[in-house]
């Protein structure tokens, strides 16, 4: 699967390695409901940080489609609900 994470770029990523980031991304979206504002924003980085571990980054010449895109380390509760679908940011 290939995934962007808006502003750095898009990286190759197992689909095995979906499990795991749905947890993290079920904490996110608890965080969001709850308004905990300093939790979001550890577990967003926590997200990101385990894409970049986990994926093979694809060279900055290369435009692919991204089957999933994530919201830049910086994006605001706000902008990142406007990612979200019902399953949160990673489908599944």
């Amino acid at each position: 699967m290939i995934v962007r994470i808006m502003g750095e770029g898009q990286v190759i990523l197992a689909d095995g390695h979906l499990a795991e980031l749905n947890k993290l991304d079920d904490e996110l979206l608890a965080e969001m409901e709850n308004g905990d504002g300093p939790g979001f924003r550890r577990t967003l980085q926590a997200l990101l940080t385990r894409v970049r571990e986990l994926g093979e980054p694809l060279p900055d010449d290369s435009l692919e489609p991204s089957e999933l895109i994530l919201p830049s380390p910086d994006a605001t509760l706000e902008e990142v609900r406007e990612f979200l679908s019902d399953d949160g940011l990673i489908p599944g």
